[in-house]
């Protein structure tokens, strides 16, 4: 791809998230993420009911009078992506690729950050961390992170999204507002990295997924394969207990995923690639509210 190809992808990119985080999501991303941090404001004088902690005792001492620290909400936030980029984000058979709706859901996200004057930073992972990108502010922060989701190529193809979480912990000292943005296929069980992360940083999770990863069409023989493996294999779709076994397959690991996430208090989204993303990012602020 020439570099002339290259920026118009992220323009049209840029103007269509850029677009929804300013007109649908800025008043709701502001009420659902606001910052939880309080810092120090001005002091005043000492009114019935106030907590005598509050109490400045140099300025009290001055003044031969009491007065109180005045702490406000700290509103500026710094957001983390940690964006799944193994090889099943190339899959696309319903919809968009995984890939592409990937690349808009985060990029909205960290349009809506950027005017909250939040920081925004990225972790892309596939079975290891593949890239970090520091949190910064700015347009062209911003257009990098673009550029990044839609281009980056990883070494792996696997999945680990404990090593993900594992990273995040030790390399972010404070408390962020993070979002996980992957289809979640992972054999490993990352509940105790995500217990962790989820004690030290604000987590929320959204799984995009493909409807043909829930679910096989009976279209007779075929073949298929594994995008992180690279394994292929032939089966028979036309088998009511083949597409049976699969069903199940999906269910178990769905609701493997969803108490993981609900016994850490991690709230959650499931977009299939032909849904619109809109619509389930909206539902997922109000859920969350003001806090």
């Amino acid at each position: 791809m020439d570099a002339n190809e290259l920026l118009k992808k992220i323009r049209k990119i840029e103007i269509k998230t850029k677009g929804l985080s300013q007109n649908i999501f800025a008043g709701e991303y502001h009420s659902a993420f606001k910052g939880r941090g309080m810092t120090f404001s001005e002091v005043r004088e000492y009114q019935y009911g106030d907590d005598i902690r509050d109490i400045d005792w140099n300025v009290t001492a001055r003044h031969n009078h009491p007065y109180v620290k005045v702490y406000e909400e700290e509103r500026e936030l710094t957001v983390m992506l940690l964006v799944d980029v193994s090889g099943s984000r190339q899959f696309g058979a319903v919809g968009e690729e995984k890939r592409q709706m990937t690349a808009e859901i985060a990029a909205t996200i960290a349009f809506s950050a950027i005017q909250n004057n939040d920081k925004i930073g990225v972790i892309f992972f596939s079975d290891k961390v593949e890239k970090f990108i520091p949190p910064k502010k700015g347009r062209k922060h911003i257009l990098f992170i673009i550029r990044e989701l839609l281009y980056f190529s990883p070494e792996h193809s696997g999945t680990n999204i404990g090593e993900a979480f594992r990273y995040m912990t030790d390399a972010l000292k404070k408390r962020c507002t993070t979002f996980v943005i992957s289809d979640f296929i992972d054999p490993s069980d990352y509940y105790n990295a995500l217990s962790i992360a989820s004690n030290k940083h604000d987590l929320t999770a959204i799984q995009v997924y493909d409807k043909r990863d829930a679910q096989l069409p009976d279209v007779g023989l075929m073949r298929i394969q594994d995008l992180e493996t690279g394994a292929m294999r032939w089966i028979n779709t036309s088998s009511s207990k083949v597409r049976q076994s699969y069903n199940k397959w999906w269910y178990e690991r769905q609701q493997a995923m969803i108490q993981r996430l609900n016994r850490c208090r991690v709230d959650f989204a499931s977009i299939a690639t032909d849904e619109d993303f809109v619509k389930s990012l909206m539902g997922l602020f109000k859920k969350r509210g003001p806090r």
